[in-house]
């Protein structure tokens, strides 16, 4: 009989801590989560996602992953920094501009440490762990989630390991607030959050669409967290008779425990992308037709040297 274990205890080390630098040398971490993308017959391409702000201005990316042992455990407090220099070109956009999410393609990365003797254990994530409509037709307004990320950048830094935050979806998953492809989820959501992976958290019972208590365990990526909402405390310079006196009071920013979350559905649409800029372009004899089609040779077209 196989030994249970615990999902969260697969799912930690589905995280990587993402350390950005910007030009000025200004230092910045947010949460990313390692997805398969275009996954074909044993075959996939390997990303880490996390939101378009955690690393935009950055032009060096930075994170760690965990040494795996000859007999494919995690060597905890074993891990690899992985620089990437000129972070930009390795990045690929989700289409819609105002969907808050990026992927960036690490498979060159895992084969060069294969081909030098070495592997990294991660527990990837893919769309077989995504919530379906069918899922999410069976849930509740308020189900239990698990949210696995950095928050402040804080982390276990000698075993490369995130925080794992717990909580309640605070609107339907499958009902895009206010329109837009995202719910919202009641947890505490500081900054280094962002990018991290929301998580239906379901483990030895649960509570099904009719109200029965069902045992058993239910875990999918409900999303990726991107914003939070907060409230500003704010003071003023007041002054007190007796004794005199002036004091200035600051001005602060208090979580609402209330965390902005993508839905899973849109890394469908990132796949796409990544799948287009990924795929090798085919070669193009110069007497060849253009492929956009204009009726001219290649290379008096798109083909033609400037």
């Amino acid at each position: 009989m196989s030994k249970y274990v615990n999902p969260i205890e697969q799912l930690i080390h589905s995280t990587v801590r993402i350390l950005c630098v910007d030009k000025n040398g200004n230092q910045s971490s947010g949460t990313g989560y390692i997805f398969f993308f275009c996954e074909n017959e044993g075959q996939s391409i390997p990303c880490i996602v996390t939101n378009k702000h955690v690393v935009e201005n950055g032009i060096k990316g930075i994170f760690h992953l965990t040494l795996k042992s000859d007999d494919g455990e995690p060597l905890i407090g074993k891990h690899e920094q992985i620089t990437l220099d000129n972070l930009p070109q390795y990045c690929i956009n989700h289409p819609d501009s105002d969907i808050d999410l990026v992927a960036i393609p690490i498979g060159p990365i895992l084969n060069s440490a294969e081909a030098a003797g070495k592997n990294y254990y991660y527990v990837p994530l893919s769309k077989e762990i995504l919530a379906d409509d069918e899922l999410l037709s069976t849930l509740s307004s308020m189900e239990e989630i698990v949210m696995i990320g950095y928050p402040n950048g804080i982390w276990d830094a000698e075993h490369n390991l995130p925080i794992i935050r717990k909580g309640i979806t605070a609107t339907h998953p499958k009902l895009p607030l206010n329109g837009k492809s995202e719910f919202l989820i009641d947890a505490a959501c500081f900054p280094g959050s962002s990018g991290s992976p929301v998580f239906l958290a379901n483990i030895g019972s649960f509570v099904d669409a009719n109200g029965g208590f069902v045992a058993g365990t239910r875990i999918a990526l409900l999303g990726t967290l991107y914003a939070g909402p907060q409230h500003t405390a704010t003071g003023e310079v007041v002054t007190v008779k007796v004794p005199t006196d002036t004091k200035t009071l600051s001005v602060g920013k208090i979580p609402n425990n209330l965390g902005f979350v993508i839905q899973a559905s849109e890394l469908v649409k990132l796949e796409a992308e990544v799948d287009k800029h990924t795929k090798p372009k085919p070669v193009i004899s110069r007497n060849a037709p253009c492929p956009c089609n204009s009726g001219l040779r290649y290379k008096k077209c798109c083909g033609k040297v400037t």
